[in-house]
C-alpha cells in the first residue's frame, strides 16, 4: 500500500473499502492512515460516523452542501454523519481521518 507512514502504523490492519487505509480500533469509532494515488475520485455518499480528518501530504478536494473546498496539508476538515460528500485527490495524498460512531 502507498502512503508516508511509519513502520507501526504500516503493520496495522489493512482497512477493506474503497481505498487503502491501516486501520485502528479506537473506543468509540476508528482511526484510518488514508493514503490515495493522483487521480482517486470518491463520488457522493454518506456514512453514520462523524469524520474529522488531516491532511498530512497531497490535497483533498472536498464536496459538501453544494460546495467545493481545496484540503492542503496541515488543515483539517469535518463531514459530519449522513451529510452527503464527494472526494477527489489530484496529487498522491496521505491523510488521517478519524471516524466517531454517533450516538442513537
Amino acid at each position: 500500500m502507498p502512503g508516508s507512514y511509519p513502520d507501526r502504523i504500516k503493520r496495522l490492519p489493512l482497512y477493506d473499502g474503497r481505498f487503502d487505509a491501516y486501520k485502528l480500533k479506537a473506543e468509540g469509532g476508528d482511526v484510518l492512515f488514508a493514503s490515495y494515488p493522483a487521480g482517486t475520485s470518491i463520488p457522493p455518499h454518506t456514512h453514520e460516523t462523524d469524520n474529522y480528518g488531516v491532511i498530512t501530504r497531497g490535497e483533498l478536494i472536498l464536496t459538501m452542501n453544494g460546495e467545493t473546498s481545496r484540503i492542503g496539508v496541515g488543515d483539517w476538515y469535518y463531514v459530519p454523519a449522513n451529510t452527503e460528500h464527494a472526494a477527489d485527490f489530484e496529487v498522491e495524498t496521505d491523510e488521517i481521518e478519524f471516524w466517531f460512531q454517533t450516538s442513537t
